[in-house]
């Protein structure tokens, strides 16, 4: 037993550890921070590949159309299926902007088991520009968004520009689950492994490069069976010898209400598909878990009641400071219980990761192999 106080002891004092680096990594990183000088504008391509539409989906979408930027840009919407719903609010939102290089393409070819990338394949043979952005359709930025995005690409050693999101609207208990994951856990995990190595992957919300780096690497096409597009989009570019870098401006995600029971169907896909993308990295990421390893210590030797009480609310307090950064605005005070019982949901959700390799996407059931690829479930 004793052996045993020792081992929890030390993993829910490395657990705090890392969880003090981490917050002190995202305290490092310039957030919000704009550029001074906007006037390097080079002429973008946009694509916006959509599958069906929600409440929220016509003001993200028009949000790009907003932008206060003085280069050249192209909008390109893709539709798999020409009676989408989202073709109505594309339709409207091209009558509304007549002056904008903006069209609506079906895009009917499947290339792959990753219908997104099928319909990039095809958005990429009518690009016009060098720069290339992807954005998924629940993304809304500010009016000086491209201004920021682009002004890293002024190094030509930076192959691909991404940036931090946050989900904006967290309507319920299952979306402040996926909240703090994503708004105080995600964003200052990337950049706590920033501070070990040069990042090599990317974030899928925006990701911004250049047109002959697709090349290079085969187009969209060579995605066309990877689950995780935006991580192989990076990684790729960044085997390649070329940069991968953080824009400081953060996006929003605008989400559709979302249950428990689909809210768990989404980590568990992320999870896995981590675990396939980054096996050892996925597989130490449980010692983070400022929640988990000292109420096991807290079971084995309950006189440090009052250590892990410390742990435990630092964590919160903490996840709640990192949420209201990338937010700038104070989360609600009622869901800090969440974050504990999103550390022993992790717990579960980890276990599941390696627990097989199946996943629900998009309704339809796949199964993931080890390198990233994705197959019809039999």
């Amino acid at each position: 037993m004793h052996n045993l106080d020792l081992i929890f002891g030390a993993l829910a004092l490395l657990s705090f550890a890392l969880l003090l680096w981490q917050w002190i990594a995202a305290g490092r990183f310039p957030l919000h921070q704009r550029i001074a000088d906007p006037a390097f504008a080079p002429a973008i391509t946009i694509l916006k590949p959509l599958k069906g539409c929600d409440g929220t989906t016509a003001a993200s979408l028009e949000s790009w159309f907003k932008q206060n930027y003085s280069g050249q840009v192209q909008f390109l919407f893709g539709v798999a299926d020409p009676d989408d719903p989202a073709c109505d609010v594309v339709e409207a939102l091209l009558n509304k902007y007549p002056h904008r290089d903006a069209q609506l393409i079906i895009c009917p070819e499947t290339y792959g088991t990753n219908g997104k990338v099928s319909t990039l394949t095809q958005l990429e043979k009518v690009t016009k520009h060098e720069l290339v952005l992807v954005s998924d359709a629940d993304v809304r930025v500010p009016e000086d968004f491209l201004a920021n995005v682009v002004a890293p690409l002024r190094d030509q050693r930076v192959g691909l520009v991404n940036c931090f999101y946050r989900l904006a609207n967290p309507a319920n208990a299952a979306m402040h689950w996926e909240a703090i994951g994503v708004n105080a856990d995600f964003w200052s995990q990337v950049l706590q492994s920033q501070m070990l190595k040069p990042m090599d992957f990317a974030l899928g919300a925006v990701m911004l490069t250049r047109r002959h780096l697709l090349g290079e690497i085969g187009g969209f096409k060579s995605l066309a069976n990877c689950l995780a597009d935006d991580y192989q989009l990076g990684h790729r570019i960044a085997k390649n010898g070329h940069r991968i870098t953080l824009c400081p401006v953060a996006v929003e995600c605008w989400d559709a209400p979302m249950t428990w029971r689909a809210a768990w169907k989404h980590q568990l896909r992320w999870a896995r598909t981590i675990r396939v993308c980054q096996p050892v990295p996925y597989f130490f990421s449980i010692l983070s878990n400022v929640t988990f390893w000292p109420l096991v210590w807290l079971a084995i030797h309950p006189a440090c009641y009052l250590l892990v009480l410390l742990m435990v609310c630092s964590r919160t307090i903490i996840a709640w400071h990192l949420q209201r950064r990338l937010a700038r605005k104070t989360p609600p005070i009622g869901y800090c219980w969440m974050v504990p019982v999103k550390d022993l949901l992790q717990f579960v959700t980890w276990l599941g990761a390696f627990a097989g390799n199946t996943i629900e996407w998009r309704g339809q059931k796949m199964k993931l192999s080890r390198d990233g690829t994705l197959s019809q479930s039999t």
